[in-house]
C-alpha cells in the first residue's frame, strides 16, 4: 500500500510568528519563502532540504516518500 502524500503545510515565520497554509510543490523543493506579513525571506535550516522541512507543519513530499534529508 502506497503512503498518501500530504501537500498542504502551514509555514510559521520565525521572525514574526505569522502562519500561512501553503501547497507544496511535488516536483521540487522550495528553498526560499517570503513571509507575507514581514517580508522576511526564509531559507532552510542547516541539514534541511527546504523551507517546509524547517518551518512547516508537514515535511516536503520527497521526505514524506522516504527520501533522505538531502532530498532535492
Amino acid at each position: 500500500m502506497e503512503k498518501e502524500i500530504v501537500l498542504q503545510s502551514t509555514i510559521t515565520c520565525p521572525n514574526c510568528g505569522q502562519q500561512k497554509e501553503e501547497t507544496m510543490p511535488t516536483d521540487a523543493c522550495q528553498y526560499f519563502y517570503e513571509c507575507k506579513s514581514c517580508n522576511q525571506v526564509l531559507k532552510p535550516k542547516d541539514g534541511d532540504c527546504c523551507v517546509y522541512c524547517s518551518y512547516g507543519t508537514v515535511s516536503c513530499p520527497p521526505i514524506q516518500e522516504g527520501g533522505k534529508n538531502n532530498c532535492c
